[in-house]
């Protein structure tokens, strides 16, 4: 029996990855009714957002905790235009990735709507704290029940779990980095006191104006990821999984082509 709520489309496998083809407006119904079914007293299950690009992809192919992570969260979305075009490989047409940057305020705007409450959990200290007054200025009425820079170190578990069972917050954002937050959200999941948590990487610090993004035409062209390696030389290793991601899915592409029919 169908309930009228939007349900998950189906994961389609990236280079042993599932991936969901959903942008902004199709991840916000899906928290909405997840979000909605679970009540605002009711300290359910907590459900985890893994935000996917080259990179996730590239580090499961060799770290199998990473791997299962990915394969058991309940929404993985398309970050990266290099996810977002092997979807469209698969026909999905989507037409924009999903960022932890540009995910966070459109959360923020719904949570301050329905009112949901969010919890900040990472970043240098100082940092959550100033990305949720700017969203707290930005949209009235939301609800910002902690933040804390915190870090996923075992010695920082006490005090996270002590606020998070105190707050008990709709929505838990986490920025701790890949793949740390992601494997500490999992390894977590039945002690967060929260309903949602999504790991967002650098996301508070774009916000706080700590870091500057890539100018809008260089993200519209899926060039971000150019502008980050200009002014942070160092990432140069991280970014060599981007070419070694596309070589991977062309040769699977290609061999797909070629397999008979």
């Amino acid at each position: 029996m169908n309930s009228g709520r939007p349900e998950r489309p189906a994961p389609i496998d990236i280079l042993g990855v599932p991936v969901h083809p959903v942008d902004y407006a199709g991840t916000l119904e899906l928290l909405t009714a997840w979000l909605d079914v679970v009540g605002p007293d009711v300290d359910g299950p907590t459900r985890q957002i893994c935000t996917v690009n080259p990179e996730f992809i590239i580090e499961a192919r060799h770290n199998s905790r990473f791997r299962q992570v990915l394969n058991e969260a309940w929404l993985n979305v398309p970050d990266g235009v290099g996810v977002l075009r092997t979807l469209n490989l698969h026909g999905c047409g989507l037409v924009e990735r999903v960022t932890g940057t540009d995910l966070i305020p459109r959360l923020a705007e719904l949570c301050a709507s329905r009112g949901w409450r969010m919890f900040f959990l990472g970043a240098a200290p100082g940092v959550a704290m100033a990305a949720a007054d700017i969203l707290a200025k930005r949209f009235p009425g939301l609800e910002v029940c902690g933040t804390w820079s915190g870090s996923p170190a075992d010695k920082d578990w006490p005090v996270i779990h002590r606020l998070l069972a105190d707050t008990q917050p709709h929505v838990l954002l986490v920025a701790f980095g890949h793949p740390r937050q992601d494997l500490w959200i999992h390894s977590h999941l039945g002690d967060l006191h929260s309903r949602v948590a999504i790991g967002v990487g650098g996301a508070f610090d774009f916000m706080a104006g700590k870091v500057p993004r890539a100018p809008g035409w260089m993200r519209d062209r899926g060039l971000e990821w150019l502008y980050r390696l200009l002014r942070q030389p160092a990432r140069w290793r991280r970014m060599l999984s981007l070419p070694v991601f596309v070589l991977l899915v062309a040769k699977e592409w290609l061999a797909g082509m070629a397999a008979p029919k």
